[in-house]
């Protein structure tokens, strides 16, 4: 038996996890269409089908963070594979409503349980430089959807059905389980391992106002991202194309992280996210035609660090919160992510009616509520411009928190 550890094989095998967990998105929503069409599913109930996903993510986060310390990663890695595995083979097999729901949910909990079990993994791996190890590791959602939608495009061209869709997720999952499965883990030991310092410490003020932006953060990233198609389909762009481009250009700014990381920080990089972000969704609800591409790449670039650099700023600054601390703020981010959905879903329907009652033609009613829709959901980043920016002026007592704390 291989007995030496390999970070490496660790780091690699927890981003082929991230990209099924990416993919996961992806596939549900090219196959949206078909399942309401084979189950005579309306869109309420293709809705509670997706929401599920949501919630399985947060409930496997809160779990493994708590058990983290007992279980270790390599066993909630084994509960992430399982539920990837079991969760697909149901959706493939499905019958009906409510067999999808439970699959969704399994599927949902597979992704969060790989959250859960890899952030801590690698900050604990890589101690000295965490942030920009965890963007590395991040490169692989955004490139996961990537994947994923070239996946459903091929298969499409193909004329094949949504379970072969489906099918093809088995395969990298077999791939990280089998790695996960013969790798060794190292003890903790970079990160707080005890539970009841851990819970304490996220009772802190910091804990409860950087769970508090990550709920933000989530919602401008994800919330934007998810509604694409309907925002923009009568701009005179195409969504699927700029959601490519988008999560394209956040897989290489994850990627090269580091400098911009190392002459930031981590707050400057908050901070600076904040504004280009704000700056990105104004410009997408008042630009039409081709600007918008231009525009989708400053979008980009501003919500690519959100995720991976929330994550490391908890691991730097509030390290005794240990796996706990990393996996409740990502459960937050999730968590706030799905319950925004249907309220981002009524505006657009409430913005269109206004848009028809006025006397606008249906396209450009659909234009018009796209742009109004926009506007409100620029208030979320223009709220982390304020937040972040009392962290950056406050950040030469965030450093000192963070050396104490190291």
């Amino acid at each position: 038996m291989e007995l030496n550890i390999s970070k490496k094989a660790l780091f690699n095998a927890s981003c082929i996890a991230l990209t099924v967990t990416a993919m996961t998105f992806a596939i549900r929503a090219g196959i949206l269409t078909e399942l309401g069409v084979d189950f005579g599913l309306n869109n309420t109930q293709l809705g509670w089908i997706n929401a599920m996903a949501f919630w399985g993510f947060p409930v496997a986060t809160i779990f493994g963070g708590l058990l983290y310390n007992y279980f270790g990663p390599k066993k909630l890695l084994v509960a992430a594979f399982l539920s990837h595995l079991i969760g697909l083979v149901m959706t493939i097999y499905a019958d009906g409503f409510t067999t999808l729901l439970l699959s969704s949910f399994l599927i949902g909990f597979a992704n969060g349980s790989v959250e859960a079990a890899c952030n801590p993994l690698i900050a604990d791996m890589h101690s000295d430089n965490r942030t920009t190890m965890l963007n590395k590791f991040h490169v692989w959602f955004p490139g996961g959807i990537v994947i994923g939608s070239l996946v459903v495009e091929l298969l499409n061209t193909m004329s094949l059905g949504w379970q072969i869709k489906i099918a093809s997720m088995i395969l990298p999952t077999l791939i990280y389980g089998y790695m996960f499965f013969k790798s060794l883990f190292p003890k903790s030991e970079n990160i707080e391992t005890d539970t009841m310092i851990n819970l304490k410490s996220t009772l802190t003020p910091l804990f409860v106002f950087i769970a508090a932006c990550m709920t933000l953060t989530a919602v401008t990233e994800l919330g934007t991202q998810q509604w694409l198609a309907p925002l923009l389909d009568k701009s005179g762009a195409s969504p699927m194309l700029i959601l490519a481009m988008v999560t394209g250009v956040m897989a290489v700014g994850r990627y090269f992280a580091g400098p911009i990381v190392h002459k930031l920080n981590p707050v400057g990089v908050l901070f600076m996210s904040a504004i280009v972000s704000t700056l990105a969704i104004y410009l997408l609800s008042v630009v039409d035609g081709k600007s918008l591409y231009f525009v989708a790449i400053l979008f980009a670039f501003g919500v690519c660090y959100f995720w991976p650099t929330m994550i490391g700023f908890v691991s730097e600054y509030l390290p005794k919160t240990g796996a706990l601390g990393m996996s409740l703020v990502g459960g937050a981010g999730m968590l706030a992510t799905g319950i925004w959905q249907p309220v981002i879903g009524s505006w657009i329907d409430e913005n269109t009616q206004n848009a028809l009652d006025s006397g606008l033609t249906q396209d450009l009613a659909e234009l018009a509520a796209g742009k109004a829709t926009l506007g409100n959901i620029t208030y979320f980043p223009l709220i982390l411009v304020v937040f972040f920016g009392i962290l950056y002026l406050n950040r030469k007592k965030l450093e000192k928190i963070r050396y104490k704390n190291a």
